[in-house]
């Protein structure tokens, strides 16, 4: 059950906010994630509350206003391998909206199945 945070500087046209949302999304279906599976939040930060490295470590390009960053919190037990698949789509995704994916930095963090209650109090997987 991936929660996506997606964070950027200033404010966002909601077409903007869609094509990541969407991009992200058939991203993680390319590796199993059910459709159904859509817990996205989009946060705007102002220049005062959101600093980031214009090309650190490896940006191809330097990052400006558009830049964002993606944090994926999901379940353990994805192999390297289905994280670069993703990430490979999710880049292409990005490419056939116009935007750039040198403009993107994603982040994974794991937790055990055991630590997610889905709904009522309950906790679904232990």
């Amino acid at each position: 059950m991936p929660i996506v945070t997606v964070t950027a500087q200033g404010q966002k046209t909601p077409q903007f906010k869609d094509s990541i949302f969407n991009a992200i999304q058939k991203s993680m279906a390319e590796i199993g994630v059910p459709e159904a599976n859509k817990f996205h939040r989009f946060i705007e930060l102002s220049k005062e509350d959101f600093r980031f490295g214009a090309e650190f470590p490896d940006a191809r390009r330097p990052r400006g206003d558009d830049f964002v960053l993606v944090e994926i919190v999901w379940s353990t037990g994805r192999h390297v391998l289905q994280k670069k698949k993703m990430l490979e789509k999710l880049a292409g995704l990005l490419e056939s909206a116009g935007m750039d994916p040198e403009k993107m930095m994603v982040y994974f963090q794991e937790t055990a199945w055991e630590n997610w209650a889905c709904a009522g109090g309950r906790l679904t997987y232990a």
